[in-house]
């Protein structure tokens, strides 16, 4: 692993402490597998667990408790500057947000590809992805409901994530086949199915959605679908396993 690459960008963070850089370093020098920082429930860092699972990597796994705000600890801001999760550790360099982490391992793992041939299809699950990523999601994210009232965020979170599955439900009842756009898992895929346990969390109505939720329900007999749920993550409570 390229150690001197990952110090320097460690220096340009301003981090000061030895026992960071030599945790953060020793966990790639070690196994020489990429590193993901992650929390059990975090839908953004599910995304990355199902593009990895989907295409066989191994990885080496670091919990970040939310709610216990360790993503805003000093050590963990030398590796992400936004205090979130996902971030990837690999070959020396740190990767944040889902959307380019994905392009990366696209690009890294060719070999199960998450983006079909062609060109318009390409454009449709990066359309559909970024309708949750960016349209969805963030607007009922842990951060966006500890600014509410507590009394509020329950109808916030539903009303943002229905508002966004009724337009998402038009899209892809156009592209779906028996996943999100056609017949092979797609990373539109990997943000639905987190999106969706959000959905969940906030009792949203599915049956208003019957095409987003026929694929959810296909892609959850899938294997690497199955080990990524968040009652599989070592930092899942047990009383949610």
């Amino acid at each position: 692993m390229p150690v001197p690459n990952f110090l320097s960008l460690l220096s340009a963070c301003k981090v000061v402490s030895f026992q960071s850089i030599v945790k953060f370093t020793l966990l790639t020098m070690t196994s020489g597998k990429p590193v993901l920082y992650s929390y059990f429930r975090s839908s953004s860092a599910w995304r990355i667990r199902l593009v990895l699972a989907t295409k066989g990597v191994e990885y080496d796994y670091e919990a970040v408790n939310l709610l216990k705000s360790e993503q805003t600890a000093p050590d963990y801001l030398k590796v992400n500057p936004l205090g979130q999760v996902p971030a990837l550790l690999y070959k020396g360099q740190v990767l944040t947000q889902s959307a380019a982490i994905f392009e990366y391992l696209e690009e890294e793992y060719p070999d199960t590809p998450l983006l079909p041939q062609d060109k318009m299809l390409r454009a449709k699950v990066r359309e559909i992805a970024q309708m949750i990523v960016a349209g969805i999601q963030p607007l009922q994210n842990l951060r966006v409901l500890r600014s509410l009232p507590e009394k509020e965020r329950k109808t916030w979170a539903s009303t943002a994530i229905t508002t966004g599955f009724a337009a998402l439900e038009k899209v892809v009842e156009k592209t779906a086949g028996k996943y999100c756009v056609g017949d092979a898992v797609t990373w539109a895929d990997c943000c639905l199915v987190p999106q969706i346990f959000n959905a969940g969390r906030f009792e949203v109505d599915m049956s208003l959605y019957p095409t987003l939720s026929r694929v959810n329900t296909t892609l959850s007999q899938l294997q690497a679908f199955q080990d990524s749920h968040p009652s599989k993550m070592k930092d899942c409570p047990p009383e949610l396993q």
